[in-house]
């Protein structure tokens, strides 16, 4: 960082120098750069990334403000436990292509991310316990949120045991038995449908827990509701359908209704005597267990998933520890999968 060329300096007043001629800093690749000795307060031009940069005595800095660059996401919290009811699936937020969120939502906001140093938190919810069998009041247990920065689903809404209604949550639960109709809980706006109704009738059918794609079905007659199904999206590059609802719990052995299926994309289906579990890294819901005899309990509900995708040229990603991902290339993107943990997140 030697030689400061000129054709000529025109004037000097004061604290300025006037040079006729532009002033060309010395361009380096990045390669040739990170081979310099160099000091702090060294500036060169990049031609790598095109920027100015400097050194701040241990490492170079670009110039220019702060790169970025935009990012596709999906965020599927986990899904809830069943009990009776089957439990509603993880909510499901999605930017990538134009495709759907849940609960009939168009596809999100462009997400701009900034580099240099920039920490992002990200959490992949886990799937809520299942409930008790049907001799005991207890209901499934809500899935847990999951997040990327500012973009956070709701974890599913618990499958309600005797006599209760199913939870609110990201997909709602689907309600337990009951000579009393009882509603399915809500799901949030724009991640997931709500779960569906028993029927009140004297075989006890149940309700389904509501999908990111459709409502949880009420229970009625002898059959009892189906989970909702889910939603589909091509962010890793092929279609995979999530977030489906757990199916509702019967009482064949004991009040003749039939046991709900489980939603499309990882909702458990209701069992007899136990329900089947939600699918792991879907956000599926618990399917509900038997309520007659033998007495049985729900499913637990599925983990959910944060996907991100961006351009291969625009970044590369930095993960940290407490964080479970896998990363693949699709065409000129890179997608990196995250299927559990809490932890920051940066690109450079």
């Amino acid at each position: 960082m030697s030689t400061l060329e000129t054709n000529a300096i025109g004037k000097y007043s004061g604290n300025n120098v006037s040079i006729d001629d532009s002033l060309n800093l010395k361009s380096y690749t990045t390669t040739q750069r990170d081979a310099l000795t160099s000091a702090a307060g060294d500036i060169i031009y990049n031609s790598t990334t095109s920027k100015v940069e400097f050194f701040n005595g241990s490492s170079w800095i670009k110039g220019g403000g702060v790169e970025s660059f935009n990012i596709s996401y999906l965020v599927i919290a986990g899904g809830a436990g069943g009990a009776e009811g089957g439990g509603g699936a993880g909510g499901y937020r999605n930017n990538y292509n134009s495709e759907a969120s849940g609960g009939g939502g168009s596809a999100e906001s462009s997400l701009l991310i900034f580099k240099e140093n920039t920490q992002y938190l990200l959490s992949v919810g886990g799937g809520g316990a299942a409930g008790a069998h049907a001799g005991a009041t207890t209901n499934g247990i809500p899935g847990t949120n999951s997040f990327f920065n500012v973009i956070v689903s709701d974890g599913g809404g618990y499958g309600g045991s005797a006599a209760q209604a199913g939870g609110d949550g990201g997909s709602g639960g689907g309600s337990g038995h009951s000579g009393t109709i009882r509603a399915g809980g809500s799901g949030t706006t724009n991640q997931g449908y709500g779960g569906g109704a028993n029927a009140g009738a004297s075989n006890y059918p149940t309700g389904g827990g509501g999908g990111a794609g459709a409502v949880g079905a009420a229970g009625s007659g002898s059959q009892s509701g189906a989970g909702g199904t889910g939603v589909a999206s091509t962010i890793t590059g092929s279609s995979v359908t999530r977030a489906g609802g757990g199916g509702g719990g019967g009482s064949s052995g004991l009040y003749g209704s039939s046991f709900g299926a489980g939603g499309s994309g990882g909702g458990g289906a209701g069992g007899n005597p136990n329900a089947a579990n939600g699918t792991a890294n879907t956000g599926g819901g618990g399917g509900g267990g038997n309520i007659g005899s033998p007495e049985g309990t729900g499913g637990a509900g599925g983990s959910g998933i944060i996907i991100l995708r961006y351009t291969t040229a625009d970044a590369t990603i930095s993960v940290g520890a407490g964080l479970t991902s896998s990363s693949a290339t699709d065409g000129s993107d890179t997608v990196v999968s995250f299927t559990a943990g809490t932890g920051t997140v940066s690109f450079a």
